[in-house]
């Protein structure tokens, strides 16, 4: 008779490109998240939860860096809908939320939204197939005074969280008059895209990369050739003057893009938004000391049909080779408005901002705004197993008084092992009683903390002056819990 094989037993990992949270980290991410939406709720936007599965029609060809629908999302075919995906952002579904409930919403319609998102792209240093986004939108309003509330509301967002001001900027720029300047260049459509890229390069080469990518091309730091868009000096000039026409002030920017588009009627018409929008935003007391015009900004290219923006954090970090360099954007967004009509076959205006939660949260940890202290629950150890409804009793008076407590459910037959619990999960208070505390009426209550500390650092004498457990009546036991926890 054949052997049956066995079956090995699967691998505890998480697949590649995912990762576990843990308490502190989940903790810390919730109250970053409860913050922002108390500021988005502060300025009239509504809470939305939309499904984590939209049909790949639906998402349509908006994904990032691929050409077809059902590339870089994770996607499945469902005998009943097709094929449909995970969602890779949380604007693409709320395009398809308000097509589908417009004749029930408010127009313009303010929604806020916080949720992960899942991207089939190859994972590499913090970069994850699964992250969080936090993002806000009103879909409806053409004006742009919509666009400048969404930047005064990230910059509150930033503040309320614990980037001070001087540690960030929002800068703002507009997709008109970028091609108010592509119009004014005069070049074949077929080199349209190229140019694009090479714009969007800018950050990572600088004027002088820009300007060789835009001609004959340039040597990248690997000393490899990258052949260039084969423009003339005259055809780049507008795109250098674009780049770096960001001046000592906002009007001083404002009059080089005036320069930069030309006769461009669009690219006036994005050179006035971003006026409009300067001027609301300065009457709102939002100085060049929290948003600037900046046209370096370009995001999106082929999604953005207005003002754009990006909140970048602008203080030093080490890089892993100890090098200092700026933090970097940990937010952006902007105006798009043919989204919603791929569902509508109307044009219905949209502008919205989206937070990277892990960026973010980075560099709140970096700062040392977050407290990744692992805060566990009181402790009632367990001395007798038959007095068992009495620990119960007492874990249930600390919970009852708003205090985070536990009976320790483990093997009680080991007191020691019972510390070592409390420890392990970062506990302040252990509360201890056996036979005798139970016949006096009393119960011990050890400071955990303190008594680490004292453990530690502490001599002999200090442990005289400092005790870190105290004996209290059974009645005082809440009291006591309580003054321990409020030092």
């Amino acid at each position: 008779m054949a052997k049956t094989k066995k079956q090995p037993r699967p691998k505890a990992q998480t697949p590649r490109g995912f990762r576990d949270y843990f308490g502190a980290e989940v903790r810390a991410r919730t109250e970053m998240l409860e913050k922002i939406a108390a500021v988005y709720h502060r300025y009239g936007f509504d809470a939305l939860e939309s499904s984590a599965v939209e049909t790949v029609e639906a998402l349509g060809k908006f994904l990032p860096d691929v050409d077809r629908p059902n590339e870089g999302v994770f996607a499945w075919e469902d005998d009943a809908e097709g094929w449909v995906a995970l969602r890779y952002d949380l604007t693409a579904p709320l395009a398809r939320v308000y097509a589908q409930h417009r004749n029930d919403l408010p127009l313009p319609y303010r929604r806020y939204a916080m949720g992960p998102v899942w991207r089939n792209e190859k994972p590499g240093p913090g970069r994850f197939r699964q992250f969080y986004q936090c993002d806000a939108d009103t879909v409806g309003a053409a004006s742009v005074a919509a666009d400048a509330e969404i930047c005064a509301m990230l910059a509150d967002c930033l503040e309320e969280v614990g980037i001070p001001r001087g540690d960030y900027v929002v800068r703002i720029n507009n997709r008109k008059v970028l091609n108010g300047v592509l119009e004014v260049m005069d070049v074949a459509e077929d080199q349209r895209d190229a140019v694009l890229r090479t714009i969007d390069k800018f950050d990572k080469v600088g004027e002088a990369g820009v300007r060789e990518l835009l001609g004959k091309g340039r040597l990248d730091a690997s000393g490899a050739y990258i052949d260039g868009v084969g423009l003339s000096d005259e055809q780049a000039a507008p795109v250098l003057a674009f780049l770096t026409s960001k001046g000592g002030t906002a009007d001083e920017t404002l009059a080089n893009l005036t320069a930069a588009v030309g006769g461009s009627e669009i690219g006036a018409q994005g050179v006035e938004e971003l006026r409009m929008m300067a001027d609301l935003l300065a009457a709102q007391g939002y100085g060049p000391d929290r948003i600037v015009i900046d046209p370096s900004v370009v995001r999106g290219l082929g999604y953005y049909t207005g003002p754009v923006f990006e909140a970048e954090l602008t203080f030093d970090i080490l890089d892993d080779k100890g090098r200092k360099r700026q933090f970097g954007s940990v937010a952006g967004g902007g105006r798009y408005d043919d989204l919603v009509k791929r569902f509508t076959g109307q044009v219905v205006p949209a502008t919205g901002v989206s937070i990277g939660v892990d960026r973010l949260l980075a560099a709140l940890h970096e700062k040392g705004r977050i407290d990744q202290t692992a805060r566990g629950p009181v402790v009632v150890t367990v001395m007798d197993r038959d007095r068992m409804a009495d620990y119960q009793t007492m874990v249930t008076e600390l919970r009852h008084a708003g205090i985070r407590a536990e009976v320790y459910l483990g093997n009680p037959k080991n007191f020691g092992n019972q510390l070592k619990y409390a420890d392990k999960r970062g506990s302040p208070v252990a509360v201890i009683a056996g036979g005798d505390e139970f016949d006096k009426g009393v119960v011990q209550i050890k400071d955990l903390i303190l008594g680490a500390q004292i453990a530690e650092n502490a001599t002999l004498e200090e442990w005289k002056d400092r005790p870190s457990q105290y004996e209290v009546l059974r009645a005082d036991l809440v009291a006591k819990v309580k003054e321990i926890l409020g030092s």
